[in-house]
């Protein structure tokens, strides 16, 4: 080999050496970052990949009513779930486990969604299982790699369908909630509050969840248990006291379910400032069908058309005409605005109807009631005396003061979905409807009476009752205490205050609701029927006792109860229950008497009722 070509190989060898060199210090560098400058990182991922993260379901806290009575608790529950490393392999799982326990299509179909969403963690199955199916699984465990069968707090309500329409109920949060962002904090498989104070007050009642560790091998089947130390214990939910007072709830619960489960219909008690002692709505439904996942032909029954729809809550959704017990509000705006008195008589005294330009306006007596004083004409509820109230007040009047006193909006209660109440804002309301000539000044005298283009809620006019019985402000109906944003005002003097629950009392004491009087309770109401097209009429009764200085109100709407009268007595007996305890003697069974399908419809109206011919706008 010639010198040239020997010093030509040096050079080229050391070329070599520097590239090695070079080679070498960047390797070094480079696991010099990884080992010792990011090692918490990569034992982090090393870890990830070895371990899965298992939550732990926080326990929902308590729901207690006014006396400390347990309303909604937490039992001990199961659920079922499972870890896979791929799609086919989950659903080859699946389908062992649909050989053990009852699975169909539509549930392994969510389960593959659940794990598409939340990849390398464990996919919910079962919500909530006896132990009987759990046993079940766990004598197959063998055939089900990736099973993870964990205790969890599952929620249980004592009361059942007595409290349904004011707990609600809890579900699974849906993917549509998460991307809306409906409940923050929460991810797929969280238990969250989907109806009643459930949701209302869910940020308080669920808590934040835990989390365990399980170790898995490469394939990403459940080997052992992980490190207990890394686990984080969840943290259960805040207990909420509400005001509902639970034997008062129970027992307008038995009430409807022994005697009254032939009408749909609603039920409040509250206090005079606000607090709501039972809220009750038929028919009902039991939460617990929900918790775990209700099953699909159990929702269907619940939302099918002859079922009666349990789920509405018609307490707070239902809306009605007020008929009569609108003939207060009618008073109230013709007092506060120094219109009349209490022994104001109207110009044409009641002989069963009154002339209204081509057209009659009946009374319900069609003998007529005579000159009346407006104590009077409240006690027999008078048609023809609130007629003439209603025109000496004056449309523009009587709808000013009628969205004053909050008829055209929600009362703000602490309820999903409130349903806002319908009353006419202006007469602009009326031109648009039905053109500048295509009504008349008739409009005033339905409105008077609480019948027309006034459609009112239960829980809003039981604001309304509140405000008489109490100082004369409306206060937010409440199930949890708390701030009161808007009250209504009703601006009258206590004498006028106390004038109207007097006329009120002389509704039980001699007028249109004394059957339902009894003993010495000394109750003051106002009955109502309310026109329905569809059949016979709604009854209201709202009542409140002692008269004079009232601690409960309670207010009842029956539909196709025929008129006011037939729903008092019942009221009465709450009252009665809630005053006296239960060992009133009015807890003998009482019936309403109503006429066969076949039988025709009376000719005298019922107490309360607009006449059937009233003239009404013109389309």
């Amino acid at each position: 080999m010639s010198t040239q070509t020997q010093i030509r190989a040096r050079e080229q060898a050391d070329q070599f050496r520097w590239v090695l060199g070079l080679a070498f210090l960047i390797l070094g560098v480079a696991f010099f970052r990884i080992q010792v400058l990011r090692v918490e990182e990569y034992r982090l991922r090393s870890e990830s990949n070895r371990l899965r993260a298992l939550p732990l379901a926080a326990p929902r806290g308590q729901i207690k009513d006014r006396n400390g009575l347990i309303v909604a608790d937490n039992k001990p529950g199961y659920t079922v779930k499972l870890l896979a490393p791929s799609t086919d392999s989950l659903r080859a799982v699946l389908a062992r486990l649909g050989q053990i326990v009852e699975l169909d299509s539509s549930t392994v179909e969510q389960v593959v969604r659940r794990w598409r969403s939340a990849r390398y963690q464990p996919s919910l199955v079962f919500n909530s299982q006896s132990f009987e199916v759990i046993s079940r699984l766990e004598e197959h465990r063998q055939l089900l790699p990736g099973l993870v069968i964990q205790t969890e707090p599952r929620r249980y309500y004592p009361g059942g369908g007595a409290v349904a329409h004011v707990v609600g109920y809890v579900g699974e949060v849906s993917e549509g909630d998460l991307e809306r962002d409906r409940y923050p904090g929460a991810r797929l498989g969280t238990i969250v509050g989907r109806e009643g104070l459930e949701h209302q007050y869910d940020s308080v009642l669920r808590g934040r969840e835990g989390v365990r560790f399980v170790e898995v091998n490469a394939r990403g089947a459940m080997v052992r248990e992980g490190d207990s130390t890394l686990a984080i214990e969840p943290a259960g939910g805040q207990p909420l006291a509400i005001t509902i007072d639970l034997p008062l709830q129970l027992y307008i619960d038995s009430l409807w379910r022994d005697s009254l489960n032939r009408f749909k219909g609603a039920m409040v008690a509250m206090r005079p400032n606000g607090e709501i002692l039972a809220l009750y709505s038929w028919p009902t439904f039991d939460p617990n069908d929900f918790v775990g996942g209700i099953a699909p032909e159990r929702y269907r029954e619940l939302t099918s058309e002859g079922s009666g729809l349990p789920l509405y809550n018609r307490a707070i959704k239902g809306a009605y005409p007020p008929a009569s017990p609108f003939k207060l509000a009618t008073a109230a705006m013709a007092l506060r605005r120094g219109l009349v008195n209490f022994s104001t008589h109207m110009d044409q005294p009641c002989n069963g109807g009154y002339r209204f330009g081509n057209r009659v306006f009946k009374c319900w007596k069609k003998e007529g009631h005579g000159s009346l004083d407006l104590t009077q004409a409240i006690a027999v509820s008078c048609d023809v005396y609130f007629y003439q109230l209603g025109l000496r007040l004056g449309l523009d009047n009587l709808l000013k003061d009628g969205v004053d006193f909050g008829f055209r909006e929600r009362t703000g209660v602490d309820l999903l979905a409130e349903t806002r109440s319908f009353f006419p804002p202006s007469r602009e309301y009326y031109n648009k409807a039905y053109g500048p000539r295509g009504w008349t000044n008739a409009v005033t005298l339905n409105l008077s009476i609480g019948q027309g283009e006034n459609s009112q809620t239960l829980i809003n006019v039981m604001r309304f009752y509140q405000a008489l019985a109490g100082d004369g402000v409306g206060h937010t109906p409440r199930l949890v205490a708390g701030h009161d944003p808007e009250p209504k005002k009703l601006d009258l003097t206590p004498r006028q205050l106390a004038g109207l629950r007097e006329a009120m009392r002389m509704v039980v004491q001699r007028g249109t609701a004394a059957a339902s009087r009894g003993g010495d309770l000394d109750m003051a109401g106002k009955t109502g029927t309310a026109q329905n097209s569809h059949g016979d009429d709604h009854g209201w009764f709202i009542g409140f006792a002692p008269a004079t200085n009232p601690e409960i109100i309670v207010g009842a709407i029956m539909e196709k109860a025929l008129h006011g009268s037939s729903v008092a007595p019942w009221v009465a007996r709450v009252i009665r229950r809630y005053l006296e305890g239960p060992t009133t003697r009015t807890d003998a069974p009482l019936e309403i008497e109503l006429p066969a399908d076949s039988a025709p419809r009376p000719e005298v109206l019922p107490p309360d009722s607009a006449a059937t011919d009233t003239l009404r706008p013109r389309p």
